[in-house]
């Protein structure tokens, strides 16, 4: 009786032994398989989000060396800084000017352009190619000869320190002193330099936006809250009849958030009279 029960008791065993090790195969077979999914789920995301770096990489490169290629071939006096605008209009007849910026940031050297809205040049190029770089544009309501009491360009800010990356750095009040003007030249031979006299983030929808002023209490109005907004004071002076011209980007803190850079005319000359 007793052997009887040991038998029982062993073969009972080995059922259950034999459940338990075919439970621990399908739970191995369904862990291996759900491993395999979370692998090729994980591949699948790598392989994207490659592709995706390869796409905003090789667009910067694309951009760039449309730029480096503008630049050989518009600009033809590098010492004294002649701007060939025949060569720039007959790719693009938006232009209106080309801004630079001398001694630093000296990767700010671009054309200028102007349509008749904000939107085309955030994501085309300067010739036109669809590019997330875009180009560096005059605010569309502005005239595109300058004389406005308040013009406004806009630029991108792109991580690979192209376009308008580097107005940042003038949150620094020690790069300012080694680096306080910047030059548009325009189609009819005008080098006008501006000196730098506020530099700062603001919101979006800042009144340091305004290009249009009814009376001479509204500009300095306007003139007084561009002084608030710098991060520093420049002691530069700037009074009711100058002209500004305000560089703005967005910045990495938010995007409701604008790096602007603002000067004021100090001089203007035709290069050709020189």
């Amino acid at each position: 009786m007793l052997l009887l029960c040991f038998r029982s008791h062993i073969k009972g065993g080995r059922r259950k032994g034999m459940k338990e090790e075919k439970h621990y195969r399908r739970g191995k077979r369904r862990g291996g398989a759900a491993s395999l999914v979370i692998l090729v789920i994980a591949l699948a995301v790598f392989c994207f989000s490659g592709f995706q770096l390869y796409k905003i990489f090789g667009g910067y490169f694309k951009g760039q060396k449309e730029y480096d290629k503008l630049r050989e071939l518009a600009i033809d006096d590098k010492d004294n800084f002649r701007v060939d605008f025949d060569e720039l209009m007959a790719i693009n007849p938006d232009t209106v000017g080309w801004l630079r910026f001398y001694p630093e940031p000296s990767q700010i050297n671009y054309p200028l352009v102007q349509t008749d809205n904000n939107d085309l040049y955030l994501s085309k190029t300067f010739s036109a190619n669809d590019n997330t770089v875009g180009a560096i544009f005059l605010n569309y309501i502005n005239h595109p000869d300058f004389n406005d009491k308040n013009t406004i360009i806009y630029g991108h800010r792109m991580k690979d320190n192209s376009m308008f990356h580097d107005l940042e750095k003038y949150q620094d009040e020690s790069f300012w002193k080694d680096n306080q003007y910047f030059y548009i030249y325009t189609p009819d031979g005008r080098e006008i330099t501006y000196h730098i006299y506020s530099a700062g983030i603001v919101k979006d929808i800042s009144d340091t936006y305004k290009t249009e002023f009814t009376t001479p209490e509204e500009f300095d109005e306007f003139l007084t809250t561009t002084l608030t907004a710098s991060a520093y004071s420049t002691d530069v002076k700037v009074y009711n009849e100058d002209l500004i011209v305000t560089l703005s980007t967005c910045t990495k803190e938010s995007d409701d958030n604008r790096m602007v850079v603002r000067g004021v005319k100090i001089s203007e000359k035709y290069l050709d009279q020189e």
